[in-house]
This record gives C-alpha cells, sequence and structure tokens, in this order.
C-alpha cells in the first residue's frame, strides 16, 4: 500500500485499483473508490451459472454431479460415497462439507510408505466381506475434510507462471521463512504433459477434468478411460465384484462434472461486507471494521499465503496440455480466493505423500478463505471448530504471522475477526 503526500492511500479493491480518502485523526476510512477496467468473477449462491455453460447445460452438468451411482451404474467394490454432491453441498450443490475420508500410511524415519492398494481407505463396500481397514500397523492416519469446488473454474485458469512467481516472491515478503512449494502432475486427460497442481489438499491434480476422474474412481468407485483400474480393498483381489480392464462408464459423467465445476459462481462475501463505490459515501461501522481487519490481515503477513486476488489466463488461451482453451466466461477475470494453491508446512500437515515428492508429507495447500464464513470446522482434518483456533495451530513456516497476530490489540483482533467473517 502506498501513502502519497495527499494522503491518500491507493491499494486493490477486488482486483481493480481503487482509491481511499484516509481521515487518519478519526482512524476512519472514507471509502471513495475508483474502478479500473477489469472484469470480476460473479459471485453468489444461487446455484446459477457463471456464464460457461447455457442455464439448459449447465443444469445437464449438475445432474450429473448430484447423480446419485449404484452397483448397476458402476458404484464400487469399494468407495467413500455415491454422488459427488454428497461430499460437495454446502451452501449449495458444489461447496464443502464436513464429511472426512480417511487416509494411511507408513513412515520410516526417512520416507511415506504407501499400504498395500494405497494410502485411502474407502469408508464402504457393496459387501461386507471387502470392506478396506486401516492397517494394524499404520503409524500414519489423518482425516480430511471435502473441499469445495465452488469457483475452481476460475482457480484451473490461473497460470502456472503466476504460481511459479508467487513461490518465488514469498520468501521475499517473509525474511526466508514462508516459500510455497508446486508440484508438477501428470494431467489424464493429456498423456504425457504435465502442469502445476492446484486441487486436492496435495495439488494431486491440475485440471478440473483429472480431479473429476480421480473422484469418480476414488470416491465412488466408478472407473473410465481416464481412470479404468478399479480399486482395491488393502490391496487384495476382488474379482467377484469388479470388472477388471473395462470401465464402468465412458468419460461423459466426468467430463459433465468438470464442467459443472468450472460454471459455479465464486463464493460471495457477506452481504453488506464490502466498500461502498458511490464516492462520497460514509462507510457503515461495520464496513469501516472489515476494511482496517483487512489491513490487519495484510500487514500481518496473512496475505503472503492467503493471497487475496488472481486475474485468470486470456480467453484462448491453451490449457491442461492443450485439451482445453479457457473460454470467454472465464479468461482475464479478477476473482478472490484468498489462498495461494501452493504446499506449506503450517505445522499441520497430515503426513501423507501423494504425487509429490518426499519433501511435501508435512505439506499441506493453503485453504482458500473465500466462503469462509459458511464453514463450521476448519484445517485439512476438520479438527479446529473455530477460525481463532485455526490460526492458533499455525507453526512451521507461519511462526512470524502467528507472532505478529499474538502481538495485536484487542480492537485490531476485533476488526481481524470482522473481515474473516465477512469472506
Amino acid at each position: 500500500m502506498k501513502t502519497n503526500k495527499n494522503n491518500r492511500m491507493t491499494t486493490q479493491l477486488n482486483g481493480c485499483p481503487a482509491r481511499f480518502a484516509s481521515r487518519l485523526s478519526s482512524g476512519i476510512l472514507a471509502l471513495a473508490s475508483v474502478t479500473a477496467n477489469c472484469i470480476e468473477a460473479p459471485t453468489g449462491y444461487d446455484g446459477l451459472t457463471n456464464g460457461y455453460l447455457s442455464p439448459a447445460s449447465y443444469q445437464k452438468a449438475r445432474d450429473e454431479f448430484n447423480l446419485v451411482q449404484t452397483i448397476s451404474t458402476g458404484l464400487g467394490p469399494v468407495f467413500n460415497n455415491t454422488s459427488c454432491q454428497v461430499c460437495h453441498n454446502g451452501p449449495v450443490v458444489g461447496g464443502h462439507s464436513p464429511i472426512r475420508v480417511q487416509r494411511a500410511g507408513f513412515f520410516n524415519g526417512v520416507n511415506f510408505i504407501d499400504p498395500p492398494g494405497g494410502s485411502l481407505i474407502p469408508a464402504r463396500a457393496i459387501d461386507p466381506s471387502i470392506q478396506a481397514q486401516i492397517p494394524r500397523n499404520a503409524n500414519v492416519r489423518t482425516l480430511r475434510t471435502s473441499l469445495s469446488t465452488l469457483g475452481d473454474g476460475y482457480i484451473e485458469a490461473i497460470p502456472d507462471s503466476a504460481l511459479i512467481k508467487l513461490a518465488n516472491d514469498q520468501p521475499k515478503l517473509s525474511n526466508g521463512l514462508i516459500k510455497g512449494q508446486y508440484v508438477w502432475v501428470d494431467l489424464l486427460e493429456a498423456p504425457g504433459k504435465k502442469a502445476i497442481g492446484k486441487f486436492g489438499w496435495k495439488d494431486q491434480h491440475a485440471s478440473l477434468v483429472s480431479f473429476s476422474a480421480d473422484a469418480y474412481r476414488n470416491e465412488m468407485g466408478v472407473t473410465t478411460p481416464l481412470f479404468p483400474t478399479e480399486l482395491t480393498s488393502n490391496g487384495r483381489s476382488v474379482d467377484r465384484f469388479e470388472t477388471v480392464g473395462q470401465p464402468n462408464e465412458n468419460n461423459d459423467g466426468v467430463l459433465l462434472a468438470a464442467n459443472f465445476m468450472r460454471s459455479t459462481k465464486a463464493p460471495a462475501r457477506t452481504p453488506g461486507s464490502l466498500p461502498l463505490q458511490r464516492p462520497g459515501q460514509k462507510p457503515s461501522d461495520r464496513q469501516a471494521s472489515i476494511a482496517r481487519g483487512e489491513q490487519v490481515f495484510t500487514t500481518a503477513g496473512c496475505g503472503i499465503c492467503h493471497t487475496p486476488s488472481f486475474v485468470t489466463a486470456p480467453a484462448g488461451t491453451p490449457i491442461n496440455g492443450g485439451d482445453y482453451l479457457i473460454p470467454a466466461a472465464i479468461g482475464g477475470v479478477t476473482f478472490h480466493p484468498y489462498g495461494d494453491f501452493l504446499l506449506h508446512d503450517i505445522g499441520t500437515g497430515d503426513g501423507i505423500v501423494q504425487n509429490g515428492e518426499q519433501s511435501t508429507r508435512n505439506k499441506v495447500r493453503t485453504m482458500p478463505l473465500w466462503g469462509l464464513s459458511k464453514r463450521r470446522t476448519f484445517l485439512h482434518d476438520g479438527s479446529a471448530t473455530t477460525i481463532q483456533s485455526a490460526i492458533k495451530r499455525h507453526s512451521g513456516e507461519s511462526v512470524g504471522v502467528i507472532a505478529a497476530f499474538n502481538r495485536l490489540s484487542s480492537q485490531d483482533s476485533q476488526n481481524l475477526k470482522n473481515f474473516l467473517d465477512s469472506l
């Protein structure tokens, strides 16, 4: 933030330049913004398309997302749940949920090792005889909550170069304490090609098609040409219940689910939380507190990892190995996730290695804070039940930020809380 001799501060308001007249003597910010030429991502919880799909096509894609899988459509043999929306439904279809999945494995003092069948331990089976169990000698066990998919189409369209730059800039902004890690992962729809992972707690997928195919197979047991191998129960053969080598369905469902996520609006701020846009209008006390709280958020260093804004790549840009051209509704759009989509060690890691190197074992993807006011559990495993307790659990790379947080006055703490409650 810059202050000029006229006592005006320029900053970024919703990704677009804004100017604030500051009356520092009274501690009130008179919010008079000058909107620049930029396109903001549509936000809201109305369950309507963001413009990528037509309303009719969006409904068809949402129907697929809601579809309850059965044994006849390929459910199982082992699985976590029966449809996408069961685990992604709050406050609307596509959002988060408190449902958690189990992962486990072994740490030998140097490396994490998958148990037979992989670290995911499916919670259910179509027959009790093949129910998966956590290996008794597994010394790494963790739960993971279901992430929201709202606004994921904008995340998918973040240029890889932007994430690389962000990771390289973070040490300069934190006295060397913070450095996000990006992971190059395979694109299932573009064999032999890779991109930077953005989806999942370990950034295990870079595209929504890959993410969707993974969920069909690993969460519902539905195989596709992109993910043709059946889940096993702790590595045991389940021949009686599977159709080895024959996917349960073609890729149509996966593509529909991916396009549903691409068409969702970004999570909205709480009503009345955004600064007034008309010059000369005085903000409410709540708006002024929220504005101060965001300044506290920035000054304390929270925004180093919880990056406020991104701009998507221009419409027509080929991504995902050339398999997907960014559409007009998503290209060149500013959105505000308050997350960097990089992996960090903040002392809450789960000990699991997926698509990354062993160095990712105790790292998790930064939790995007958009939609925070709609959540009731926090951290990757849902173990924190208040925002404050989640903040206080931070350590590792975030020790400097937490030290700044602990030094806040009671008024600044309240302003920060009001800001976070507005997301």
